[in-house]
């Protein structure tokens, strides 16, 4: 069994007054596209967010077919580091997929694949830069230019957990902080474009980028 975890909690400061979570994006809330690209390859759902924003959530929701959960942030503004710990509590997956809610184009093939690199159900290729061995405690992108995907990867909901609880301890908000404590997969860009391109990482931070989006989407 298999999870998402959707972190929505953020303020989407560059976004204007909006909540881009479920902003219609060419009629459908983001996160609801989010939701929907993500339901082939998992088997629940968990949805990191504000109390204030649940409701409105909850409605762009309305009739998916899987099971979902909320994940509250008991604390609110503590960075998407909490978000996503906050979020992998509430999992039950062996793995849980954790996807930003402004991702719309995320490809479930991507996520698949994540899913098959940290359980070592695929074997990775010459010159992988694996921390560690499989099965691992997660799957991450590193893209071209070094920057590790953390909010489109693969992770055991609870080894991801304990270590964003380290990382906030010891004063660590860097995104990157909790895989110090982990062992992953590094699964390279070109490794990567051999089941996706890279439109699945897009993210959608402006109203410029939202309304591109929509233009493409139809």
């Amino acid at each position: 069994m298999h999870s998402a975890v959707i972190v929505a909690g953020g303020r989407s400061t560059r976004f204007g007054d909006d909540d881009k979570a479920v902003a219609p994006l060419s009629g459908t809330p983001m996160i609801r596209r989010v939701a929907d690209r993500l339901e082939p390859v998992v088997d629940e759902l968990v949805v990191n967010c504000r109390d204030d924003q649940r409701d409105a959530i909850e409605e762009a929701l309305a009739g998916y077919p899987l099971a979902t959960n909320f994940a509250l942030d008991p604390e609110v503004d503590q960075g998407p580091m909490a978000g996503i710990r906050n979020g992998c509590r509430a999992a039950s997956g062996e793995y849980t997929a954790v996807v930003a809610c402004d991702m719309p184009f995320v490809d479930p093939d991507a996520i698949s694949y994540l899913f098959d690199r940290a359980s070592g159900e695929v074997s990775p290729p010459e010159g992988a830069d694996d921390e560690g061995a499989p099965p691992f405690d997660g799957a991450v992108p590193r893209l071209g230019d070094g920057w590790y995907q953390t909010t489109q990867a693969v992770y055991r909901p609870d080894a991801m957990a304990d270590a964003c609880d380290a990382a906030l301890e010891r004063g660590d908000r860097k995104i990157l902080a909790p895989l110090e404590d982990l062992s992953y997969a590094v699964v390279s860009e070109d490794e990567l474009t051999t089941v996706t391109d890279l439109t699945t990482f897009e993210n959608i931070n402006t109203k410029e980028e939202f309304d591109e989006a929509a233009s493409r989407l139809g």
